[in-house]
């Protein structure tokens, strides 16, 4: 697997890439795991919003959104954190969060980022320096929990 990581600013989306990071959502977040929501919540659009994809050749595999801190209270916001089903166990969750971190550093430096993490992958994200902000939470019936990194 060759994997090509791209950040966009929402406004630089072509369709092509939107229909897949749409696709890619939908698969895992409604069909997998089963939390029925309004995943197309706005916020895809808004502001400096980016979108962090990796490809491999014209296969999205993973994909996380940067959402603007203007629009988010302060706080650079991760979220809608995938990797596809055929992508798992090769380590891009890990590239993705790099890739991620830089990201922000690199278009809003030096700000506090937030994410609201499911329960069981504090320690996941303790690893990037993300500490427990606030208290457990229910969400589509999967525990979750906010955590920020400084």
């Amino acid at each position: 697997m060759t994997i090509e990581w791209v950040c966009k600013h929402h406004s630089d989306l072509g369709i092509q890439q939107l229909y897949a990071i749409l696709q890619l959502r939908a698969e895992v977040f409604v069909i997998e795991q089963q939390c029925f929501y309004q995943d197309i919540d706005g916020q895809d659009l808004e502001g400096e919003t980016c979108h962090l994809m990796a490809w491999d050749e014209d296969r999205l595999v993973a994909y996380l959104r940067l959402l603007d801190p203007e629009m988010q209270g302060g706080d650079v916001v991760i979220g809608r954190v995938v990797t596809s089903p055929a992508a798992r166990g090769q380590g891009l969750g890990h590239e993705m969060m790099e890739q991620a971190l830089k990201q922000a550093q690199k278009r809003w430096p030096d700000m506090p980022i937030y994410l609201s993490a499911q329960a069981h992958l504090q320690g996941y994200y303790g690893r990037y320096g993300f500490v427990v902000a606030g208290e457990e939470y229910v969400e589509d019936g999967i525990a979750h929990i906010g955590m920020r990194r400084s």
